[in-house]
């Protein structure tokens, strides 16, 4: 499985990214987690949302680590339908980001599509500063904007029968180079539990230090669930299917032993090739302990007291 890790991880420990480097460029006025002005936004649906309100950080979300710098965050990705190099932010630019739709269907009262201008009309915006865990025991922290996962659940009105919710990305074959590697189970899928999806954690992204999400980020929306290593959070989306069916995800379709359903980080469990002891920072390539939940367990753990038999970190 083409997973490229780096080694030679253990360095110095360095100084802490100065905060004003990724803070500076918001407006005092509207508080660190604002988003910038509409004259300043790309797309027009984060513009028309930024001149009706402002994304103000959200302090119950302190992620308890300076933030890394927004060139690191945005240069080093994993995005497979792009390549799998970590360098394919230039590549991802081919992606159009404007118009946008996202599907909602399967178990809901009534399927729908909605653009995004249409989409962020009917949530509110918040800035949320949270830890990013890569299974492949890379880590970042960044601000995000957005909106929780429960208003989409919500606007969707799913039956009482759905038990899951599967995100689909993109799957532009002009854009995406990789996805003429005819192997891959595309469309890229991930799935999650109609819990973890309420959970208040879970985060639809649609902005990144204060401007929309880059493409090579995952642009125009994501699903993020920081309590999970990064493979579960879905980029680019397009579709959010409601189910009674447990989902099969793209990269446990392709190795099931090494990334399953659950994903929820946890120190003490190995992946089969190496160690999730610790992780190395990006930025500052610090080596520090892995946490529990990836630090989240107050939120998170309460949802996993009754899953049993199966392997649930990875």
């Amino acid at each position: 499985m083409p997973i490229h890790i780096r080694r030679g991880w253990e360095l110095p420990d360095s100084a802490a990214t100065p905060e004003h480097l990724v803070i500076g460029r918001r407006k005092a006025a509207l508080g660190l987690g604002s988003i910038l002005a509409a004259g300043a936004l790309a797309r027009p649906a984060l513009a028309q949302n930024a001149a009706g309100m402002a994304a103000m950080r959200n302090p119950r979300f302190d992620a308890g680590r300076a933030l890394t710098p927004e060139k690191d965050a945005t240069t080093y990705n994993n995005y497979y339908e792009f390549g799998t190099s970590k360098s394919v932010s230039s590549m991802a630019q081919r992606l159009p980001q404007q118009p946008w739709t996202v599907k909602l269907d399967g178990m809901v009262e009534s399927p729908q599509e909605l653009g995004l201008d249409d989409l962020l009309k009917k949530v509110s915006l918040e800035e949320r500063v949270l830890r990013h865990r890569c299974v492949e025991a890379w880590a970042m922290t960044v601000p995000w904007t957005g909106f929780p996962m429960s208003a989409l659940v919500k606007l969707a009105s799913p039956l009482s029968s759905a038990k899951y919710v599967v995100f689909e990305t993109a799957a532009d074959r002009s854009t995406m180079p990789g996805l003429r590697q005819s192997w891959y189970p595309w469309p890229y899928k991930e799935g999650c539990t109609i819990a973890e999806a309420g959970n208040e954690l879970c985060f639809m992204a649609v902005g990144l230090y204060g401007k929309p999400v880059p493409a090579q980020n995952g642009g125009p929306i994501r699903v993020l669930f920081p309590w999970k290593y990064g493979f579960k959070s879905g980029k680019a989306i397009t579709r959010i299917t409601f189910t009674d069916q447990r989902p099969v995800s793209f990269w446990e379709k392709l190795q099931a032993s090494e990334y399953g359903f659950w994903a929820n980080v946890n120190p003490q469990v190995p992946h089969p090739r190496w160690s999730q002891a610790s992780e190395r920072l990006l930025g500052s390539d610090e080596r520090v302990p892995t946490k529990l939940f990836n630090g989240y367990a107050d939120f998170v753990a309460s949802m996993y007291t009754d899953v049993k038999g199966e392997n649930l970190y990875l």
